[in-house]
């Protein structure tokens, strides 16, 4: 009896690990919701986010500075924005 039990505890567990893991926002933390969803589908190697806050899937803790914009707008590049 205790082992048909452990094992309708152990199915209603596995149940719900199954319902919490497919219920996880499953996008990359770099990208908002409303963004295009074909970074699954490109041959790049890294798939880059448009710039800006609005295009992070989580809200900045403080508002964005122009510096901080211009910093996010010159990502790929290898060269610092000119107003820092």
């Amino acid at each position: 009896m205790a082992l048909l039990k452990l094992a309708a505890l152990g199915a209603i567990g596995y149940a719900g690990y199954r319902y919490y893991q497919s219920s996880q926002n499953n996008s990359p933390a770099a990208f908002a919701g409303g963004q295009p969803r074909d970074y699954d589908k490109t041959d790049e190697v890294t798939p880059v986010r448009d710039s800006g806050p609005a295009s992070m899937r989580d809200k900045p803790r403080r508002d964005w500075t122009k510096t901080d914009e211009s910093s996010d707008q010159s990502f790929p590049a290898s060269d610092p924005p000119a107003n820092y």
